[in-house]
């Protein structure tokens, strides 16, 4: 009789130890997949944050580069303004200018 005792005590420290073994298993098994659900909102996170980060950048370069478009455009058009002046004055006195050369030359001193 106590051979069927200890048979019966055996057969259920087997079968809690499948059942606790089952259970390891199950905890195992959900915690693979939490890790791996939060490996996933990182990488969307790490991505999103790259993305923003990324446009703000664009969004920055463009500003700047939009002012130096615009610098740019201001100087040359200053510049234009400058050298049609310059010719404007150059043409107004030319021709005292070609006049004072004449007389300079022509003008014999002894």
């Amino acid at each position: 009789m106590e051979s069927t005792s200890n048979h019966g005590g055996i057969q259920q420290l087997l079968a809690a130890e499948h059942e606790a073994q089952q259970i390891v298993n199950a905890a195992r098994t959900a915690k693979m997949a939490r890790l791996k659900q939060a490996k996933e909102e990182a990488e969307t996170e790490i991505a999103e944050h790259k993305t923003s980060t990324e446009h703000g950048f664009q969004r920055k370069l463009q500003e700047t580069s939009g002012d130096s478009g615009a610098n740019v455009k201001r100087l040359e058009q200053e510049t234009d303004a400058k050298i049609d002046q310059l010719k404007n004055e150059a043409s107004r006195i030319s021709k005292d200018v070609v006049e004072m050369l004449l007389k300079h030359v022509t003008t014999v001193k002894n």
